[in-house]
């Protein structure tokens, strides 16, 4: 009876064709209030801060093909201890999946970029100061950690400081930088982390994470900087307030518990679109880049190039697209357009192996992973990580958020693992597989994943909660 009860209070309803949230969130219209709306210079600077985070991510997922060669002349590795190297990260990565929820929770989503930015320093100066494999495996275990970290609580702490109309454009753009960087990873460096470290001192914690541990007058505060001095946080505050007390009513889940009926749905979308993300190709065309160059008979820096340019404009109007069309849309609209790079990137191969049109072939392979990029940085890398950040609910967000996380990254090692193994098997047949797990995400998507456009965490939750009753 009192589950009944407290799923009553949060129940979302449709009067005169605005959301209204009854009972637990008082009476106002959820557009009504002016607070959810501005752009502050506080949002725009965490923003940029947040970002800084997800770039230094890509750039450790991705620095290292561009760096391969260099990296076994300097230190003398033999391809076995570059290989580990090269895989050691994921390691980390799953490690920092895995507590990345819960250590939000305890100790707050900037904390967390904190220690997140602190592996990446630490893992860099390993690297640096590295003379032989075994330093060089640290650092690179260190970084894993750390881009572990940065998948979980950036999209996260994005989500929750920014209002519901700018919400998919700001987040977009800054988990769009970590595929960007994995490109042009040879040219950038380390300076997020440096920016991070400082940036982090100007930004505040994430309003909604204050008021699930009872910290009103800090959460008020860090409200009221975000949206601005002379804003009227009330509304918006009051609401926030009164979904964490009703959702606090229910007892936290552990992860164990998250196996139940009543979150299948939400964990089946969550699951599926990091299965997705990372089973439509990326990490074999980061990872092995020059691999595929080569093969197309590319140079490596012209390839690079031309496969970086387009991804910049790309994230800018994925920013503009995902606010105009919404997530769902964009979502299939994108991922579609994997599957036809991947199509193009395979059939290059084909026509290759037949001696056929031999002249366009590298100039289609081209166009295969250009089409795949930009695809991917206008949708496919930053939308999962948006909706896994807005449908579930504070009391699980942690434990949830790091199943998903987790599972992200043992696709991304299996993708990396058996990348060469595929390619050596058929590489027009590797990237045909790549964009049937693309078909099929459109499938997935079409019939599961919800539109989260326009709507407060509040309403989205509670939407969502109403639906598993």
């Amino acid at each position: 009876m009192e589950d009944e009860e407290l799923a009553k209070s949060l129940l979302v309803t449709q009067q005169t064709g605005n959301i209204r949230i009854s009972n637990g969130f008082g009476s106002n219209d959820t557009g009504a209030s002016a607070s959810a709306s501005g752009v502050t210079a506080v949002l725009l600077l965490s923003a940029f801060v947040s970002a800084c985070s997800a770039f230094a991510g890509g750039y450790v997922a991705g620095y290292s093909a561009p760096a391969e060669s260099g990296i076994i002349a300097d230190l003398g590795l033999s391809v076995a201890e570059y290989s580990v190297f090269g895989s050691i990260m994921t390691i980390g990565g799953m490690v920092g999946a895995v507590i990345s929820g819960k250590l939000a929770d305890i100790i707050g989503r900037k904390y967390t970029m904190w220690v997140l930015d602190i592996f990446y320093i630490m893992g860099w100066l390993a690297i640096y100061f590295a003379k032989g494999a075994w330093l060089l495996d640290l650092g690179r275990l260190s970084l894993g950690f750390g881009f572990g970290l940065t998948c979980y609580v950036v999209p996260t702490y994005l989500s929750e400081i920014t209002p519901k109309n700018l919400r998919g454009g700001i987040t977009s753009v800054s988990m769009a930088m970590m595929p960007l960087s994995v490109s042009v990873a040879y040219l950038i460096g380390a300076i997020p982390c440096l920016l991070l470290l400082f940036g982090l001192f100007f930004i505040p914690e994430s309003p909604r994470w204050l008021a699930k541990i009872g910290r009103e007058k800090e959460f008020e505060a860090a409200l009221q900087r975000l949206r601005g001095k002379n804003v009227n946080i009330s509304d918006e505050a009051a609401n926030i307030k009164d979904y964490t007390e009703n959702i606090q009513k229910i007892p936290e889940d552990k992860i164990l518990d998250l196996f139940q009926q009543k979150y299948a749905h939400l964990l089946i979308v969550g699951i599926g679109l990091m299965v997705l993300q990372q089973f439509g190709g990326l990490n074999g065309y980061a990872y092995y880049m020059n691999e595929i160059f080569e093969l197309a008979g590319v140079p490596s820096i012209t390839g690079f190039i031309v496969v970086s340019i387009p991804q910049i404009p790309a994230i800018a109007l994925g920013s503009i697209l995902i606010e105009k069309f919404g997530r769902r849309t964009l979502l299939m609209v994108t991922v579609t357009g994997e599957c036809l790079g991947c199509f193009l990137t395979g059939l290059s191969f084909v026509l290759q192996n037949l001696n056929w049109w031999m002249e366009a072939t590298p100039t289609l392979m081209l166009s295969g992973i250009v089409v795949f990029k930009v695809s991917y940085s206008l949708g496919v890398g930053s939308i999962p990580w948006i909706i896994i950040s807005e449908i579930f609910p504070i009391n699980i967000k942690g434990s949830a958020g790091s199943i998903c996380n987790a599972v992200n990254w043992f696709c991304t090692w299996l993708v990396s693992f058996t990348f060469n193994f595929l390619v050596e098997w058929s590489p027009a047949g590797t990237f045909f597989i790549y964009g049937s797990m693309s078909f099929l995400g459109v499938l997935f998507i079409a019939k599961l994943v919800p539109e989260t456009k326009g709507r407060t965490l509040e309403e989205i939750q509670a939407s969502l909660t109403h639906i598993l009753q």
